[in-house]
């Protein structure tokens, strides 16, 4: 199993307080300096940290809507192109290959309703898409949200202090 309990607490902590030293996390959790680097590298380079940085906000940018479109592309161009046509249009967020009636399914980001029809109309004219279903998100209630499934991989119980907010 790549994590257990300590690996857990530590990405907790992190992930609550994104710009805590490792000494400062060592000694939030009693443990060694080392013992938590040591932990981090080998947590990343097994790729369970997948990387540090911030997280930028697409609404607080000006993109408040976020829309989910499934897409159904020309088989002719094949996957891999369609992927580096679209990834040309910057308010697409994500991309995913999905089994069920479309291909892909796109998590975009707009400035208005008005504005999604802007990023739809885009990826049609990509000439890659023949047909596009778009559901627009009314609200979020949590999103990105991996501490419950780490805690449950790692058999850690989420302790007090550094409990996942979600």
């Amino acid at each position: 199993m790549p994590t257990d309990a300590l690996d857990a607490r530590i990405i907790t902590l992190f992930t609550d307080q994104p710009r805590m030293s490792v000494l400062e996390a060592s000694r939030t959790l009693q443990v060694a300096r080392a013992t938590v680097q040591a932990r981090l590298d080998r947590m990343q380079r097994l790729g369970v940290i997948s990387g540090w940085g911030p997280r930028v906000d697409p609404a607080a940018l000006g993109y408040g809507v976020v829309a989910y479109c499934s897409l159904t592309i020309s088989q002719d161009a094949g996957h891999a192109a369609v992927v580096r046509a679209l990834e040309e249009i910057p308010e697409i967020q994500e991309i995913h290959t999905v089994s069920g009636e479309s291909d892909l399914l796109a998590r975009v980001a707009a400035r208005s309703n008005s504005d999604l029809q802007r990023v739809i109309d885009s990826m049609v004219a990509t000439g890659t898409i023949v047909r596009s279903s778009s559901v627009i998100v009314l609200n979020t209630h949590f999103e990105g949200r991996t501490l419950p499934l780490l805690q449950a991989a790692s058999g850690a119980k989420p302790d007090a202090e550094t409990v996942d907010p979600s």
